[in-house]
């Protein structure tokens, strides 16, 4: 025991104290969450308590002197700082104090400083001057167990697969001439069609089994396969496969399905065009009805109105050709018909012309190409016309009378597509991710002292914040597009605008993430994630084209602000008064809050981490967005501009608003299927990464916030603060958490990552 000035009582505030005024940057609300803690504090007496808070003046802060003695007195202690504590300046004050004192002093006050401060051991581990100690972090988490956890639908099946992908046929190799690359993904398609993954959503009269959630989970197990292989597997079974047992009639499930199901005939899905991008509506290539010869004339009128970028286009011998369809004179719109590319002997028919694109970016291993037609004939029979057909007369017919709805309902049916690209994208993050987390987990860097081991790059603050936010998100994600795929796959039949509004603004959002969360993974892994055999770079290459391929990132974000609106009107128009007392009365309380400056500046743990203050902030920036852009459009129109131009003026304002939908509907989805988990242990990590999720967001958007009021600086800066404190306290779980997402092994080939 030595001796000590300060009685037993003060001297576990020591180290917090020679922490606060190291910098000298004590805010107000700082000061009053030390002075409620100290106040608080039954073990304290009233000199010492009187002594604590005189420390706190700003007006009279402690001498230079002062401050010395602490870190000289924390210093002469010779107690380790240990950063893998739960609490580690907690747990370093005691043990400051028992060296001194002889006995334990707990205190649960400090506790609280530490949390609701947030402070790092970045923070303080320099300026003590003592040992810091780097453990081994123990979990009590199983990445086998989580990765049961994100796979409750098909698990048995999952598991199925990835055993089937143990084969030698499936091990990544690097490939950088196309044409074997190709012909080898051709074969791997095969073996795949061969043993029935490639039918797996198909009815089962066509050898599937009905089961378009298996089928997802498949497309992404692919991504750690080989992007090139997943993007073959879903052009032939997702899109082209998809688009005749979706817009076809039983004749043609019958005639083709099963065929295609089993690779057997090979297809394509020739929609874009180079002219007209994203603009489904405004493609060139007509199908016009001759009823003399119950025929459709397929035809490409200009050079720039040919099929653009069309997967399988060299391997195909039909393509699902979207065109208009002309009948006696009349646009019917856009629709799918059945077009032959090639003869048995896989020689191009008459009047079609294709050529390959070449090189790209990524995905070489998937056979890109052009297409143009030239006056060809296919029969009537061929019109896929489960929407819209032409009858033995001649004369057009659809259920669907309003041109308008029949178009986007026809669109409807490639949401599962979305999904999938989107769900293809986050594997692609998890892989990168995982190779930067395992990499961190053994690669050494620096040390301020020679003679020990360096330190982990997972042990720096700075390398925490960069990927365990994002593999936070990867939890949120994946939960979220599995919502999103069993919301499809249940309303297959039913009006699909909701569910295509809703995974508009996810494929975008997730897609971008993708990019940004693989990005920041190369940087990771520094020159070790710039060589070919670490994965990650044919990860970002391949991946990249996901932000822009079933939809351009911000067209969608446009689509998915559009039917929020749609929303909004029609809320408003049927509601009546009692509607927009309603709007209003929120409205008011959303001003309440912003203004409220307990609320705007409420830093306490129990309130940043807590859901309902998660979900009502982005909902905040949702309500908001909704109602001025709204308020905008409608000003535009009530002064004479066309609707269109009203739209274009707020374009800008329409991507944010699609943005904070996306983050909402995220972050919602996302705890309601936590409240369905059995397991309260699980759980609650779980809440954990969703608290890191959403309050990343938010202050991502801080300015916005900060702009209307709703976040003060104090509350800015702690939430900053408490997105670095989850990323520490998630430290010891990292490895278990990339191990949750379920990436086999034997396709986890990077050598910095095994």
């Amino acid at each position: 025991m030595t001796v000590t000035p300060y009685s037993t009582g003060i001297l576990p505030y020591i180290p917090f104290f020679y922490v606060i005024w190291s910098d000298d940057l004590l805010s107000a609300s700082e000061i009053q969450v030390v002075r409620t803690a100290i106040t608080a504090d039954t073990s304290l007496t009233r000199e010492e308590k009187e002594q604590l808070l005189s420390w706190l003046d700003k007006k009279n802060p402690p001498g230079n002197a002062e401050i010395k003695s602490w870190q000289q007195l924390i210093s002469k202690s010779g107690v380790p700082l240990v950063e893998s504590e739960t609490y580690p300046l907690e747990a370093f004050a005691l043990k400051v104090a028992h060296f001194y004192k002889g006995a334990d002093v707990p205190n649960p006050q400090l506790q609280k400083i530490e949390r609701n401060l947030g402070i790092q051991p970045n923070h303080y581990n320099h300026l003590f001057n003592v040992e810091v100690v780097h453990q081994t972090f123990a979990t009590r988490y199983s990445g086998k167990a989580l990765d049961a956890l994100l796979n409750t639908k098909g698990w048995e099946v999952i598991r199925e697969f990835r055993e089937f992908l143990k084969q030698d046929h499936f091990r990544w190799s690097i490939q950088r001439d196309k044409s074997p690359f190709r012909r080898h993904v051709l074969d791997q398609l095969l073996l795949l069609a061969k043993n029935g993954w490639g039918a797996y959503a198909y009815p089962n009269a066509n050898g599937g089994k009905e089961d378009l959630e298996t089928y997802a989970s498949i497309f992404e197990h692919l991504v750690f396969v080989d992007g090139s292989l997943a993007v073959k597997f879903g052009v032939q079974f997702g899109l082209f496969g998809g688009s005749i047992q979706n817009l076809g009639n039983p004749q043609q499930r019958s005639t083709y399905l099963t065929d295609a199901g089993k690779a057997k005939l090979l297809g394509c899905f020739a929609m874009t065009e180079t002219g007209h991008g994203s603009n489904v509506r405004g493609i060139k290539t007509t199908a016009t009805y001759i009823h003399e010869e119950r025929c459709l004339v397929i035809h490409t009128p200009g050079k720039n109105d040919n099929k653009e970028y069309i997967g399988n286009a060299l391997d195909a011998t039909l393509a699902t050709v979207f065109a208009q369809l002309i009948v006696k004179g009349k646009n019917e719109g856009v629709h799918a018909v059945l077009v032959p590319l090639r003869n048995p002997h896989h020689e191009v028919l008459e009047g079609i012309t294709i050529e390959d694109n070449g090189y790209k970016l990524g995905l070489n291993g998937v056979d890109n190409g052009k297409i143009w037609f030239n006056q060809v004939k296919v029969p009537v029979e061929n019109l896929l016309d489960h929407y819209g057909g032409i009858d033995d007369k001649g004369k057009y017919h659809s259920q669907i009378k309003n041109p308008n709805k029949r178009f986007f309902t026809m669109l409807g049916t490639l949401v599962g597509g979305r999904i999938c690209v989107a769900k293809g994208a986050l594997a692609a993050a998890k892989m990168a991710l995982t190779i930067a987390v395992k990499h961190s987990l053994q690669r050494r860097q620096f040390n301020d002292n020679i003679k020990i081991q360096e330190d982990l790059l997972l042990d720096y603050p700075s390398h925490q914040l960069r990927l365990i936010p994002k593999v936070a998100s990867c939890y949120v994600y994946h939960m979220v597009l599995q919502r999103a795929m069993k919301e499809y796959a249940g309303n297959i039949s039913d009006d699909k605008r909701k569910i295509e509004t809703q995974v508009a603004g996810l494929k975008a959002s997730i897609t971008w993430f993708a990019t940004a969360a693989i990005q920041e993974s190369r940087e990771a892994c520094g020159g070790k994630g710039y060589l070919l055999e670490n994965r990650i770079a044919d990860l970002k290459t391949d991946s990249d084209i996901f932000t822009t391929f079933e939809g351009d990132n911000t067209v969608l974000l446009q689509l998915a602000a559009k039917g929020v609106l749609s929303d909004f009107n029609a809320e408003f128009n049927s509601g009546g008064f009692s509607s927009v007392l309603r709007f209003l009365g929120t409205q008011l309380s959303d001003r309440f809050a912003t203004i409220n400056p307990a609320y705007s500046n409420k830093v306490d743990s129990e309130h940043l981490y807590n859901p309902k203050f998660h979900l009502h902030a982005l909902d905040f920036r949702l309500r908001r967005l909704t109602y001025s852009a709204a308020l905008r459009i409608r000003n535009y129109i009530k002064k004479g501009m066309p609707s269109y131009q009203a739209f274009l003026k707020t374009q800008t304002h329409l991507l944010a608003l699609g943005e904070a939908y996306s983050d909402v509907l995220a972050i919602k989805w996302y705890y309601e299927k936590l409240e369905e988990l059995p397991d309260d242990t699980y759980r609650t990590l779980l809440y954990q990464l969703g608290a890191l999720h959403s309050l990343s967001t938010i202050r991502a958007n801080a300015e916005w916030y900060l702009e209307q009021g709703y976040l003060g600086g104090t509350k800015s800066k702690a939430i900053r603060q408490r997105v670095e404190r989850l990323s520490t306290e998630l430290r010891p779980h990292i490895n278990a958490l990339v191990d949750g997402f379920g990436i086999p092994d034997h396709l986890r080939t990077a050598p910095i990552a095994r």
